[in-house]
C-alpha cells in the first residue's frame, strides 16, 4: 500500500475548465480516498495570519489578523490588498478575524467584517458592513458590538443567501455572560442585513438566536439551513453543535455531554442542548463549512472541519435529515500546521488556511512558504505516490509522553519551553520541583493572569481533575523525567489530594 509520500513537486498547473489559471501552482501532496485521487495545491503564501475566507466570482476574499483584507484572483494567483484598517487591536487571538460577503449580489455585495478595537483598557468585538467597489471596501457601517477581550472573542459570521446575518461571539472570557440571556456574548446572534433585529428573533426585540457558548471558531449552515458551528472546550470537550433556536449549549455549567455527576446536578431543571460531536482529547476546532458538492463524492453532504491542536482537516458525515454526525475522516495531521479556515468553493474545490505564524506555532513550522492558502480538487490520473487518511485513535494509552502531547504539549510545547507571555515554561519551573504544587495545579488549573518564577502569565491552566489518578500520575512522571528533577508522584498522592 503506498502511503505518506511527500512530493514538493513544482508543476505548471492548469485550472480545470470552471476557472482559467497561467500561474504557477505548487503541487503539495496528493491523497487517495476511497474511489477518488485529490490533488493538494497551495495557491497563495507568504501570508500573515490569513484567518477567513469567502468566496466571490473567481476570487477568495480573505483577512489578515493585523488588520488586511486581501484578494486572491484564483485566474491569476495575483494578490491585491483591498483594505487595511489601523484601528484593529491584535494581541495573541484578538485583531481582524472572520469575513462574509453578501451572497445574492453580484455587483457591489455587502461584504462582512469583524474585527476587535481598543480604548484605554476597554476592548470592543465590532461587526462591520462595507460595500465592495471594485479593488476596494467603502462606506463602512458598525453594525453592532460586544464586549471585547484579549481571549475567547469567537467571532465566526455568515450570511445566508436569504440576507440573514449569523454572528457567533465568544465568551469574552467572562463566564457569566454566556447563560445571561439578555448580554450579547456566548451567543449566536441573528441580525437583518442593516444591522437590525428580525422580527421572527426568538427573543422579541434581541439579537440573541442561541446562547451558553465559550469560544466558537466555525459557523455554516447547511442547504436546508440548518446551523452548525464548532467551539473550543475548556480541556476537554470540543464540540460540534446542530444550533437550534432559544436553546440553551451549557457553558459554563457543562463541557460537552451532560454525563457527570456535577454537570447532572448543575443542570437540573434546565435543558440543555448537546453537541452532535465532541473530543477529549481536544483538537481545537477551528473553520466549518458545509460541503454538498458531487465534485468529491466522498465528501457529499459532510461538514469540512479544520483543527488548530490536531492540525488536520476532518470530514464529519451528515446522517438523514443532517441532524447527526454518522461518520469521520482525518486528514493531514502534523502535515501543514495549524489550519485556521476552510471554504468550498461553488464548483466544489476546497481552500483551506494555515495559520503558523500567529503566536502559537507548532513544532517544525512556520515554513519559510507560510502562511498558505491551498487548493483541494479531484484529479482525474492516478497518481503513483500518495499520502491516505490518517489513523486515528479515540482511546489514551496510560503513556505519560502520549498524555503529555495530548493534553499539555500545544500550551507548554515537546521542549517544555512554553510560549513566552502566555504559557510558562515547565522547565526548571519550582512549580513542578515542588509535588503538592505540581499536584494542585494539575486538578485546579489556575485563573486568570498570575506572575509565575516572577513572570506575568496571561493564559489560565485548566483543571485536568477529570483524569483518571493513574493518567495524572503518568503525566506528572513524564513532566518531571524531562523538565524537572526526576521526583515520583503516585496515583496515590493524586487521590489523596482531590
Amino acid at each position: 500500500m503506498r502511503n505518506l509520500v511527500y512530493s514538493w513537486v513544482v508543476i505548471l498547473a492548469f485550472l480545470s475548465c470552471q476557472t482559467k489559471s497561467d500561474f504557477k501552482i505548487e503541487t503539495v501532496d496528493f491523497l487517495k480516498l476511497e474511489e477518488s485521487y485529490l490533488e493538494v495545491a497551495t495557491v497563495a503564501d507568504s501570508l500573515d495570519v490569513p484567518w477567513g475566507m469567502a468566496f466571490f466570482e473567481s476570487n477568495i476574499i480573505f483577512t489578515e489578523i493585523r488588520g488586511k483584507v486581501k484578494k486572491l484572483n484564483l485566474e491569476n494567483g495575483e494578490i491585491s490588498t483591498l483594505l487595511s484598517l489601523d484601528s484593529v487591536f491584535h494581541q495573541r487571538t484578538p485583531g481582524l478575524l472572520d469575513i462574509a460577503i453578501q451572497k445574492n449580489k453580484k455587483k457591489e455585495p455587502y461584504v462582512f467584517l469583524n474585527y476587535t478595537t481598543k480604548e484605554g483598557k476597554k476592548v470592543t468585538s465590532n461587526l462591520v458592513r462595507y460595500t465592495l467597489h471594485t479593488d476596494t471596501l467603502l462606506d463602512p457601517d458598525n453594525l453592532l458590538t460586544v464586549k471585547g477581550s484579549t481571549g475567547h472573542n469567537g467571532s465566526r459570521i455568515y450570511i445566508d443567501k436569504d440576507d440573514m446575518l449569523y454572528w457567533a461571539t465568544g465568551d469574552a472570557q467572562d463566564n457569566e455572560r454566556p447563560q445571561d440571556s439578555t448580554t450579547l456574548n456566548g451567543k449566536i446572534l441573528r441580525l437583518n442585513i442593516d444591522g437590525s433585529i428580525p422580527e421572527d428573533n426568538p427573543i422579541a426585540d434581541s439579537y440573541v438566536y442561541a446562547w451558553g457558548f465559550r469560544n466558537m471558531q466555525g459557523l455554516t449552515l447547511d442547504k436546508s439551513g440548518k446551523i452548525f458551528t464548532s467551539e473550543h472546550g475548556d480541556a476537554i470537550e470540543d464540540e460540534v453543535n446542530l444550533i437550534k433556536p432559544l436553546r440553551n449549549y451549557g457553558w459554563p455549567l457543562v463541557e460537552g455531554m451532560v454525563d457527570t455527576e456535577s454537570e447532572i446536578s448543575k443542570t437540573k431543571g434546565l435543558d440543555i442542548e448537546e453537541p452532535i460531536r465532541s473530543w477529549t482529547p481536544v483538537i481545537a476546532p477551528a473553520g466549518l463549512s458545509y460541503y454538498d458538492s458531487g465534485s468529491i463524492p466522498e465528501w457529499k453532504n459532510s461538514l469540512l472541519l479544520v483543527t488548530l491542536k490536531s492540525q488536520s482537516l476532518r470530514v464529519l458525515t451528515l446522517g438523514e435529515n443532517n441532524t447527526a454526525i454518522t461518520d469521520e475522516k482525518v486528514f493531514f495531521s502534523n502535515r501543514y500546521g495549524r489550519i485556521r479556515d476552510v471554504l468550498t468553493a461553488p464548483n466544489g474545490d476546497v481552500y483551506i488556511s494555515t495559520s503558523n505564524n500567529d503566536w502559537n506555532p507548532q513544532p517544525g513550522f512556520p515554513l519559510t512558504s507560510d502562511d498558505r492558502i491551498l487548493r483541494i480538487r479531484k484529479i482525474n490520473s492516478s497518481p503513483q505516490e500518495y499520502i491516505e487518511e490518517d489513523v486515528r485513535s479515540d482511546t489514551l494509552a496510560l503513556d505519560g509522553a502520549l498524555l503529555y502531547k495530548n493534553f499539555c504539549s500545544s500550551c507548554h510545547k515537546d521542549n517544555g519551553m512554553g510560549v513566552p507571555g502566555n504559557f510558562p515554561p515547565l522547565k526548571n519551573s519550582q512549580r513542578v520541583k515542588e509535588p503538592s504544587r505540581f499536584i494542585d495545579v494539575l486538578l485546579h488549573g489556575t485563573d486568570g493572569k498570575q506572575p509565575i518564577d516572577g513572570v506575568m502569565y496571561n493564559e489560565p491552566m485548566a483543571s485536568f481533575s477529570f483524569l483518571k489518578d493513574e493518567e495524572l500520575s503518568a503525566i506528572a512522571n513524564y513532566v518531571n523525567s524531562k523538565f524537572g528533577e526526576g521526583n515520583r508522584i503516585s496515583p496515590e498522592e493524586i487521590k489523596k489530594n482531590r
